[in-house]
């Protein structure tokens, strides 16, 4: 009997040996990893200057690549509306001439001709924007430049007379005045001069990163025709990586939520532009009604800053209002007055039409999150830090709801309205007594919890 037991106290064991050496092996792995992570914290944290350094190299050598991703994201939309033309005319052709349509062979010629509209869509857009806008900026930004000077001497002049209010607003204007002009001399004198030399090194760097942001931006376009021809293949890898990594109920919440940040990016940002193409070109068109100095450039930087949200109307009121006043303080009143309505407008009509709810934030949310991420990456914060905190609020709320159902308690917000906690027993939510909630707040003593 001893020598039968024997074979099973062996294998009996080598699998205690075996699961002893696999729970060492993890405790390890999860030791080298946190030692690992330990050291990452302490480099990123103490030696964050080098950090930023790396990665703003690395972004830089990404630049074309990141453009090309970014306009092959935006381009989407236009590829998917000609391919589908293409698609819809080559199966009717294929049925009038009563043959069997070669979806393959449809497949690949629709989305080359996508592509290619899209491409063609870009350049348009562009040419546009060159033909029109540029022209009359430039025309504007030089005539206020050579009459500028002239301009504010007259504005000056008549402010002195008391054309523009009473005398004590005068005095308080020319003081004003006269401050700045001495700063200015003083800073020309003691600054400029001395380091001119070095102001046209900064220059000429900065005529270089035009040139070479020229040339990623024509290297973008070449990746984006390639993202846009391969995006199935590119979607399908990416979904292949995530169910290696993940197991599946993990992995269908990780494909689930970016599915859903896509739709949310994808209709802020196209809604966004259309909202702000539409409110400049109103713009312009009432400019143009008003006779308003310089109507192209005040269309195109309310336009522009129109992109912003929330604090948009505001940075592209103010100067715009400094670019019209020196010319005329009247048309200026009527400027700041339109651009108010214009907003109102945009705010409430044409703005929800076009973007409807595809960020479900609210007010107060959209403000934080311009605050927040304007402040830490500048414009691009102010323009993509409402998708972006959209994106973090709806997977907090996923993870809110997940915990709540976990326990059976109710995961409507109005639900906690007045809840003062929950009973342990029955795991319920405990509200305040009736008398007590009925009671007007300013009788409750001090002492009532």
């Amino acid at each position: 009997m001893g020598e039968e037991n024997e074979p099973l106290k062996n294998s009996k064991s080598s699998e205690e040996e075996k699961q002893r050496f696999r729970n060492y092996y993890h405790i390890g792995v999860t030791i080298f990893l946190t030692f690992v992570c330990c050291i990452l914290f302490f480099f990123v944290l103490f030696r964050f200057k080098g950090f930023a350094e790396g990665w703003g190299a690395l972004l830089r050598a990404a630049q074309p690549i990141i453009i090309g991703l970014v306009l092959a994201y935006l381009l989407n939309p236009a590829m998917r509306f000609c391919e589908g033309i293409v698609t819809r005319w080559m199966r009717e052709a294929a049925v009038k001439k009563k043959k069997e349509p070669n979806e393959e062979k449809i497949q690949k010629y629709s989305r080359m001709m996508g592509v290619t509209g899209a491409i063609f869509f870009l350049i348009a857009i562009i040419a546009l924007l060159i033909a029109v806008i540029v022209p009359s900026v430039v025309t504007s930004v030089s005539t206020l430049m050579t009459t500028l000077p002239s301009q504010v001497e007259t504005f000056i002049e008549q402010v002195k007379q008391g054309e523009y209010g009473n005398t004590e607003f005068t005095k308080y204007f020319t003081m004003a005045i006269k401050a700045v002009t001495d700063y200015l001399e003083e800073w020309t004198t003691t600054k400029l001069l001395p380091e001119i030399e070095t102001y046209v090194i900064q220059i000429t760097s900065g005529v270089i990163s035009v040139v070479k942001g020229l040339a990623n931006f024509v290297i973008g376009i070449v990746v984006a025709v390639y993202v846009m021809t391969i995006q199935e293949k590119l979607l399908a890898q990416a979904r292949k990586i995530i169910f290696a990594i993940f197991k599946p109920e993990y992995g269908n919440v990780i494909v689930h939520t970016i599915r859903h940040s896509s739709k949310i990016f994808g209709g802020f940002i196209s809604g966004k532009l259309l909202d702000s193409a539409i409110i400049g070109v109103i713009c312009y068109i009432v400019c143009l009604i008003l006779r308003m100095p310089n109507a192209m450039l005040v269309s195109v930087i309310i336009g522009v800053t129109n992109i912003i949200p929330f604090f948009g109307p505001i940075i592209g009121a103010v100067p715009t209002i400094l670019l019209v006043v020196i010319q005329s303080p009247w048309h200026a009143l009527y400027l700041l007055i339109f651009i108010i309505i214009l907003q109102q407008v945009d705010g409430n009509i044409i703005g929800p039409k076009i973007l409807g709810n595809s960020t479900g934030l609210s007010s107060f949310w959209v403000m934080f999150a311009i605050l927040v991420f304007g402040g830490i990456w500048g414009f691009f914060g102010m323009l993509l830090g409402v998708p972006t905190f959209a994106v973090i609020y709806y997977i907090v709320g996923k993870l809110v709801r997940f915990g709540l159902r976990k326990r059976n308690l109710p995961e409507a917000t109005k639900d906690y309205y007045g809840a003062r906690g929950v009973y342990v027993e029955t795991n319920t939510l405990r509200y305040a007594p009736p008398e007590e909630a009925s009671e007007p707040p300013k009788k409750r003593k001090w002492f009532q919890k």
